[in-house]
């Protein structure tokens, strides 16, 4: 009884736009999870045609979206979202993944699940602003150290591109395209502002990491784009192609549940606007948002919704289910604009787009093969980026938290998680330990070791 009541004490303190919105997310996302409409675990979707089709049980389907994503939310999703603190979006999608698999397909089913994913919603939100001030209100408060382990991110954001390059078109290749960011940080960094006279009365003030990473980016598609697939025979057709053909039929039932998709779609966007700073579509753009980075964090968003055009792309085709945030370009369009409004709009324009071109799209990257290959390099780059700066972050979190202790603390976690039979994503690792060393210099404190 008293932690109910605490718990609504916490939520009248709540913005309530804030949470009314989360709760309409968290709702509709987990109702089209549990008609099988879209998911957000990429690992999820092929099994839910199994489940329609009559080939898997839904106990047995309820239980493998537990195992694919309790974990996530626990060791990626939440760590993340306590650093900014800005949800990750990972800690809602999936967690609403879960609620709608694990309700009866059933008209009940579908109404309880809607209820119990808003709940879940306002909940992650009232939970993670409850830790945020337990935390601060401990003897060593480690939170502003805590917000240290994503500044790495600001600074290597940029890179990710050349990598790119580097695993698609080789070595020489990425070099060129490093050497391209970092004349591009530096120009922007010695221009520093640009006046226009008489058009705009303030100087517009340049972001270095911000035109490093337009600057690359461009020099990366520049690549995907000049690779064309080998010369074939007129009849022939692309694999994907072949793919829309096959699955017609679940193309079109992706089609026929569009509104709800669409609402989603705005509603995701307007929480991605920086007057809500709601919700991150990855921790890149979290860390980048916490900080006012406003550009960057499109510029990131950008990148990785490209990436997930062939990835939410082919499975939705092959599946017949979809993602409740799309491609990510709802992120992009929340990004762009601080108006909630215009945000909405934009989201659910965008998001009718993505549903509605599916097909075309899909054979679009037949003539593009290296645009495709270039989205699985992307999110392969910046993973392997996000866990060396998160690493680093960690440790010059940690060791600001407790000096000397706190370096070997993060590198016994980062290696002692390589030998364990069940590890933690890599990248959580920063932001796991750096917890954890706040949390010890406290139990030292307390023991007067301090």
């Amino acid at each position: 009884m008293v932690m109910v009541q605490e718990f609504l004490m916490r939520l009248i303190e709540v913005d309530p736009v804030k949470a009314g919105l989360l709760a309409a997310i968290g709702a509709i996302s987990a109702m089209m999870a549990n008609r099988g409409i879209a998911v957000f675990h990429d690992g999820l979707r092929p099994l839910i045609p199994e489940h329609l089709e009559g080939r898997m049980s839904r106990k047995a389907l309820a239980a493998t979206s537990f195992a694919l994503s309790f974990g996530l939310i626990i060791g990626f999703g939440i760590p993340f979202s306590l650093t900014a603190p800005i949800i990750l979006v990972h800690s809602l999608l999936l967690g609403t993944d879960v609620i709608g698999v694990w309700c009866s397909n059933s008209k009940k089913g579908f109404v309880l699940s809607g209820v119990i994913g808003a709940l879940y919603a306002v909940a992650l939100l009232t939970g993670l602003k409850s830790v945020v001030e337990l935390f601060a209100m401990l003897p060593v408060n480690f939170m502003t150290n805590l917000s240290k382990v994503g500044d790495p991110i600001v600074v290597c954001f940029s890179l990710f591109p050349a990598v790119v390059v580097g695993y698609q078109y080789g070595y020489r290749k990425g070099i060129w395209v490093l050497a391209a960011t970092i004349i591009g940080y530096l120009a922007t960094q010695s221009i520093g502002t640009l006046s226009f006279g008489g058009f705009i009365e303030k100087p517009v003030k340049l972001d270095p990491n911000g035109s490093a990473l337009l600057i690359a980016m461009i020099a990366m598609f520049y690549f995907a784009m000049k690779q064309r697939p080998p010369e074939t025979s007129g009849d022939q057709k692309g694999a994907n192609e072949m793919l829309v053909g096959l699955f017609s039929s679940r193309i079109a039932r992706i089609q026929k549940n569009k509104w709800l998709l669409v609402l989603s779609g705005g509603l995701t966007a307007v929480a991605a606007t920086m007057s809500f700073s709601l919700l991150a579509e990855g921790p890149v753009s979290l860390q980048l948002m916490a900080q006012g980075e406003q550009n960057g964090a499109l510029l990131v968003a950008l990148a990785r919704a490209i990436s997930f055009v062939p990835l939410v792309g082919t499975t939705a085709i092959a599946t017949g289910v979809y993602s409740p945030d799309g491609m990510k370009f709802v992120f992009v369009a929340g990004l762009a604009t601080n108006n909630p409004w215009i945000a909405f709009i934009a989201g659910c324009v965008i998001m009718l787009m993505e549903i509605m071109l599916l097909a075309k799209i899909a054979i679009w990257l037949d003539k593009y093969p290296g645009v495709k290959a270039c989205g699985d390099h992307i999110r392969t780059a910046i993973t392997r980026m996000l866990e060396i700066s998160l690493l680093v972050g960690g440790m010059i979190a940690s060791n600001a938290i407790l000096p000397g202790m706190g370096f070997m603390i993060v590198a016994g976690i980062y290696l002692l998680n390589k030998t364990s039979k069940r590890p933690l994503v890599e990248m959580a690792i920063g932001p796991i330990a750096t917890i954890a060393v706040g949390i010890l210099a406290n139990i030292f404190y307390i023991m007067g070791l301090g």
